[in-house]
């Protein structure tokens, strides 16, 4: 499970840094493909805080149990935040893809904005919370833990080879572009 989750940040950084890329040409004054924009936080909505998200806390509950230590809610109020944060994003770009006009300049915050909440919260749980699952558990905690992480498992609906039609031009970017 953990190596699920450290192969879901590295493909969370890849988009990451597209959206970086895109932020910088927004803040010079370029034109930026909002579609891609919004896909990618879409993404982020329908996997990371849908299967992603929820696996982490069902593994962060578990270990807190194991140690006889009540959850600080830092994980949960992070994840809560991020929610938040991508649903205002994608609504912004919702309005601006359906012609509204939005300042230029508060969709560069809140780009900004979104892009490092991102950033530190992977960091917090590469530093903070993943070392601690290793070091205190077992195979046999690493085995329960999966079965009660089997209802949230869903499929990258970006980075896996099967359906190729869901985040179609997101996953052509990628794979063709020089991701700037």
């Amino acid at each position: 499970m953990l190596q699920r989750l450290m192969h879901d940040h590295k493909h969370i950084a890849i988009l990451l840094n597209i959206l970086s890329n895109k932020l910088t040409r927004l803040a010079d004054g370029q034109g930026v493909n909002f579609n891609l924009v919004r896909d990618i936080v879409e993404y982020m909505q329908s996997y990371a805080e849908h299967s992603h998200h929820p696996l982490e806390d069902i593994i962060f509950d578990y270990y807190s149990n194991k140690i006889g230590q009540a959850n600080s809610g830092q994980l949960y109020n992070e994840h809560h935040r991020l929610a938040e944060a991508s649903s205002a994003l994608v609504y912004s770009l919702n309005m601006i893809l359906s012609d509204v006009v939005i300042s230029r300049d508060q969709l560069v915050k809140d780009l900004q904005e979104y892009i490092e909440l991102q950033e530190k919260h992977m960091q917090y749980e590469e530093r903070d919370v993943f070392p601690n699952f290793v070091n205190v558990f077992d195979e046999k905690d690493w085995q329960k833990v999966t079965v009660l992480c089997e209802k949230r498992l869903i499929e990258d609906p970006l980075f896996n080879d099967s359906n190729k039609t869901v985040f179609e031009d997101l996953r052509a970017y990628i794979e063709h572009a020089d991701n700037k």
